[in-house]
């Protein structure tokens, strides 16, 4: 009994203490299964509408926030952080890709699933050390918001129907890059549609020079793809080049020409190409475009790019408000297939965004050839082959203009094609060389390299393992270089360069396969050599044409700034530097345009092609007339300025590299030892050990 008393029972000693247990990261079991609680703040999947794939592992350790430009914050168990229980895991990358090698997608890479940043695990699944990779803060901004798992974190792209070096057969690559070709159209045929009526050409010499321009931007596909960056990107007259050529084509020294104006034009243009080309390709192959690289970054490249396309509003609806009722409806209906209709899938593909230009071209030429046919713009004893300076009514001049940008009947040149027609060099003559024109273009071929150095990383990011080297990237500029020169020996009126259109065409159709596009080079070569082709492209209304051009650019100037997304898009630094670039490459361009001009000026150019004009009235004057004209003609382009002043900004304003979203390309040393990687970029067949020696311009 006394045992039993409460007050005399011996108190019992103290717990002895619980074992250390290593604290348990958050969801560690539901990483590792796939498992979704639906009732959780874990998960952020939401409903877009697209195919949910199947959750894959991921990395523990913090991952970019590209909407505020930063790392995410560490998740933390019991106040120890996650990614401690992982550092040999910190410095994969985000990006997957399934192994080239042949190992399949979901093998497992070791027995617990760790891997280093090679893909090599030990013998109880812990990871081996690897080699070093740049850090995370520095890396973090170079991937592409496509695609975000179900911890919100972003990953590689994984919505690809193809990738870069897959090939499913004949009749899906056909397929596929015909997609890519047809959805790329606008940008491929309307260079020419704009540049030979400046020149004074007729609708045959149109129909020629789209035809021509079909044949190189085949040709030189297959060259870029072969031996270029190997990425899938179409060449072709890039916008880049369009302000300069209409600069030199309004020239005062070619005003007031008798005779066959267009050839006496197009073989000055021919040579001032020519050399900018050969500058542009030494720029590559000498790997001086490896030095030139770190000055070019994200904001950079983004207000440049933007500054092409804002520099033709002139031209846009000027010339639609010419037939109003016809390209009204063009902008409208491509505006209502790209963006309203966008979702709607047939077949599995999203045909009125894919095919929003074509299809937007055809129901408007529709549409016009039924009021044409109708007598909606038909005038009594009005004929629209009768120049204007010869037409007596009043009746007439009033609707000579309606009359000749409404109807679809006024070009001549589908019935004057012939069948068969073979784009030749040197077709309009020898060129002839000036070193003032010479030296515009090889300013313009620099903004054209920075263009390209854009659509190469996002390309790769989207396509290939990792992104080139700057030994590949040198690679890509001087072939481009080489291509322009074949265009300009060619006569194309422009520079065959990487379109800046291939980056939206990727994503849109899904198609990456460097065989898909070679395939399309390959029938671009073959209706090159059809001339009704060319003359049915020719025939397109200057209306319909202008409307088009309304889309492009707009297109154009979003992709430059989309760009953005590397750098910190939110940050002062870059809001301020991309903010001033846009507004004084717009407005000291107007100041060299207007001045010299008053009001009650007479001039002998339409008036969307009056900012081109300016050499002839500029405020630079000097006593030597070739400067004169340099300078007035580079200050007045758009996209000269908003470099010019972003590279300076960019470079010299401190900042950080993750702020400035500085491009992160693959190391040499690294990129040799990843069998991915050269098979991605290696030059085909023996090329690649040929010129295994030209370390500046590969591996």
């Amino acid at each position: 009994m006394s045992s039993s008393d409460p007050k005399t029972r011996p108190k019992p000693g103290s717990w002895p203490p619980a074992p250390d247990a290593a604290p348990i990261p958050p969801s560690s079991w539901a990483k590792r299964t796939g498992f979704r609680p639906k009732f959780s703040g874990e998960t952020n999947a939401s409903d877009s509408g697209q195919l949910s794939l199947p959750p894959r592992p991921r990395e523990p350790d913090n991952q970019p926030d590209l909407e505020a430009g930063r790392a995410r914050p560490v998740p933390v168990a019991n106040g120890v952080q996650e990614n401690q229980r992982v550092v040999a895991e910190k410095d994969q990358k985000v990006k997957r890709r399934k192994d080239s090698d042949g190992q399949p997608k979901g093998s497992s890479p070791g027995q617990n699933g760790t891997a280093n940043a090679n893909g090599h695990t030990g013998a109880n699944g812990a990871a081996e050390p690897g080699p070093r990779r740049a850090a995370r803060t520095e890396e973090a901004v170079d991937v592409l918001p496509q695609s975000t798992d179900d911890d919100g974190f972003v990953g590689r792209p994984s919505h690809m129907t193809y990738e870069l070096r897959d090939t499913p057969g004949l009749v899906p690559i056909g397929l596929y890059g015909f997609q890519h070709y047809l959805s790329i159209l606008g940008s491929l045929i309307v260079f020419p549609l704009v540049i030979v009526p400046a020149m004074g050409g007729t609708s045959e010499d149109t129909s020629s020079v789209v035809s021509t321009v079909l044949f190189v931007s085949g040709v030189t596909t297959l060259l870029h793809t072969s031996f270029g960056s190997r990425l899938p990107l179409i060449q072709g007259p890039s916008f880049v080049f369009l302000a300069p050529a209409l600069a030199i084509i309004n020239s005062p020294d070619f005003q007031g020409l008798n005779g066959n104006s267009f050839k006496h034009i197009m073989k000055e243009l021919q040579g001032a190409i020519i050399i900018a080309s050969a500058f542009q390709a030494f720029l590559g192959y000498s790997g001086m475009m490896s030095l030139f690289l770190r000055l070019i970054n994200p904001v950079v490249v983004a207000p440049t790019i933007a500054a092409v396309g804002l520099s033709f509003y002139n031209y846009g609806f000027p010339l639609v408000g010419k037939c109003i009722e016809i390209g009204a409806v063009q902008i409208l209906l491509v505006i209502i297939f790209s963006l309203y209709l966008r979702k709607i899938s047939v077949f599995g593909h999203r045909i009125f965004l894919i095919y929003a230009v074509p299809l937007g071209i055809a129901i408007t030429w529709a549409f016009a050839f039924l009021l044409t046919e109708t007598g909606a713009y038909s005038y009594k004893g009005c004929d629209p082959n009768v120049p204007a300076s010869n037409i007596i009514s009043e009746h007439c001049r009033k609707h000579i203009s309606r009359v000749k940008n409404c109807r679809v009947d006024t070009s001549h040149a589908l019935k004057s094609s012939p069948w068969f027609r073979f784009p030749y060099p040197l077709q309009w003559g020898t060129p002839v060389f000036s070193w003032k024109m010479a030296l515009v273009m090889c300013v313009v071929s620099i903004i054209a390299s920075v263009d390209s150095v854009g659509s190469y990383h996002a390309s790769s990011l989207l396509v290939a393992s990792r992104p080139p080297t700057p030994g590949v990237l040198s690679r890509g500029i001087g072939l481009e270089g080489f291509s322009s020169v074949l265009a300009g020996l060619w006569g194309s009126g422009s520079g065959s360069t990487t379109l800046t259109e291939n980056v939206h065409t990727i994503a849109v159709t899904k198609m990456g396969s460097r065989r898909a596009v070679e395939l399309g080079a390959c029938v671009l070569i073959v209706l090159s050599l059809i001339g009704k082709v060319g003359g049915f492209i020719a025939s397109i209304p200057p209306v319909m044409v202008a409307a088009l051009l309304c889309f492009v650019w707009a297109m154009l100037t979003a992709l430059g700034l989309s760009n953005l997304r590397y750098s910190e898009a939110g940050s002062s630094r870059n809001i301020i530097i991309v903010g001033l670039s846009l507004f004084f490459s717009l407005s000291i361009p107007a100041y060299f345009q207007q001045y010299g001009i008053s009001p009650n000026s007479n001039l002998s150019v339409p008036s969307y092609f009056q900012p081109y004009i300016v050499a002839s009235h500029g405020p630079f004057r000097s006593k030597n007339g070739g400067v004169n004209y340099v300078m007035n003609t580079l200050l007045s382009l758009h996209m000269v300025i908003a470099f010019l002043l972003a590279v300076i900004l960019d470079n010299t304003v401190p900042g950080s590299r993750q702020e400035r979203g500085v491009y992160v390309w693959s190391e040499p040393e690294t990129a040799r030892r990843e069998p991915a990687v050269v098979k991605d970029y290696a030059l085909p067949f023996w090329f690649g050990r040929a010129f295994r020696w030209v370390k500046w311009v590969g591996f």
